[in-house]
């Protein structure tokens, strides 16, 4: 019987460090998968942060991004505006009557003979009439140009360019800002 009892305690001691064994197994566990879920909550809060972050982000680079396309748009539709602009001050100038376009001419070739004494004068075909008998004139010369002179030296190293458009174009660049303001408010 006595090795009954040495088998048994052999036995019941065994159990004793199995179930000591697996408790301290079961707390390791439980420490690790402890710490592995603060790890995951711990990871799972800077990934939150950093998407959060990331968002935020994407957010204001669409946001400045469509602002700048929209500031692009309206750029784009106030030139076309200005273009248009242009444009229609030129028919206007171009319909100008013969009377209105005499007077110009002669305003034009008072400051001219300033700098070009008796100027070749070059102008639209059909409107020598309007500049032939202005005082100054050297010669008149008609050619397929816009409205407007251009007057030419005699030994033709001097070119003054006096055609509307390039009349309105350089208005247009010293006045474009009061243009825009008028336009656009």
């Amino acid at each position: 019987m006595a090795l009954e009892r040495v088998v048994e305690d052999i036995l019941e001691s065994a159990r004793k460090d199995a179930d000591q064994l697996k408790a301290a197994a079961e707390r390791e566990k439980s420490t690790i998968l402890g710490l592995a879920s603060d790890s995951i909550s711990s990871r799972k809060a800077e990934n939150d942060k950093r998407l959060e972050e990331s968002i935020r982000r994407l957010k204001q680079q669409e946001i400045s991004s469509a602002e700048l396309e929209a500031k692009r748009i309206i750029l784009n539709s106030k030139k076309e505006v200005l273009d248009q602009t242009f444009d229609d001050a030129l028919k206007e100038l171009a319909k100008l009557g013969d009377a209105d376009k005499a007077r110009i001419y002669g305003k034009i070739m008072s400051q001219g003979v300033k700098v070009i004494p008796s100027p070749r004068v070059y102008c639209p075909k059909g409107e020598g009439r309007l500049v032939s008998s202005l005082p100054g004139v050297g010669s008149v010369h008609e050619t397929e140009m816009g409205p407007g002179l251009v007057l030419e030296s005699k030994d033709g190293l001097v070119l003054l360019d006096y055609k509307f458009k390039t009349i309105l174009e350089g208005v247009w660049e010293k006045e474009l800002k009061n243009v825009s303001n008028v336009l656009f408010g």
